[in-house]
């Protein structure tokens, strides 16, 4: 028997392919909870100093979600532009849980070693990110989706062009002015 979430993320991505543009917003969720699992599942694996390895997870999840001999490239970029979206808001929970749990979050309260503050002081910046990110899409929508695709989804340069159905050298263009741009917002 076919897992249901496999036949469903498998029809929207064919209905993609079809032109139907509303179903990126369907399939995220599909992804974000699925790429959830995953990381959970990786990080219990994982040793504590060993962060997300994004792209493995990513790739991960779309072996177990897409039945991929009825998608093409098409299909796969916009599963791929899904799952960026998703590994942004996976890692912006995660930071913002950490957030809590250093202001008490109702946990007991423990020494700090080394490798916990060091996630604390990551968990600030992701946070601080993800607000710069969003102040982005306001001003530019698709500079914050190469940002998105490139450090949250772990893309190169070609698959974030087939994910926004742009060229290569648009993309180049757009992750550095995009770089810029949260420079100077993160700096101040």
């Amino acid at each position: 028997m076919e897992d249901p979430s496999r036949t469903q993320t498998t029809a929207l991505l064919q209905a993609a392919q079809a032109g139907d543009g509303t179903t990126i917003d369907r399939l995220w969720p599909l992804v974000y909870d699925e790429l959830r699992d995953v990381a959970h599942r990786q990080l219990r694996r994982e040793s504590r100093s060993k962060t997300f390895q994004t792209t493995a997870l990513v790739h991960e999840a779309y072996l177990k979600l897409v039945d991929q001999t009825k998608i093409t490239k098409n299909g796969q970029a916009y599963f791929f532009a899904a799952a960026a979206r998703a590994m942004r808001q996976i890692l912006v929970d995660y930071a913002r849980r950490c957030q809590a749990e250093k202001r008490g979050g109702g946990q007991k309260v423990l020494d700090l070693d080394d490798q916990q503050i060091g996630v604390v002081e990551f968990a600030a910046e992701i946070v601080e990110l993800n607000e710069a990110l969003e102040r982005l899409a306001a001003y530019n929508q698709r500079h914050a989706q190469v940002v998105e695709c490139r450090f949250f989804g772990g893309l190169n340069i070609e698959e974030t062009a087939d994910a926004l159905g742009v060229s290569p050298r648009t993309v180049k263009y757009d992750w550095a002015l995009a770089r810029a741009w949260l420079y100077d917002a993160l700096r101040g």
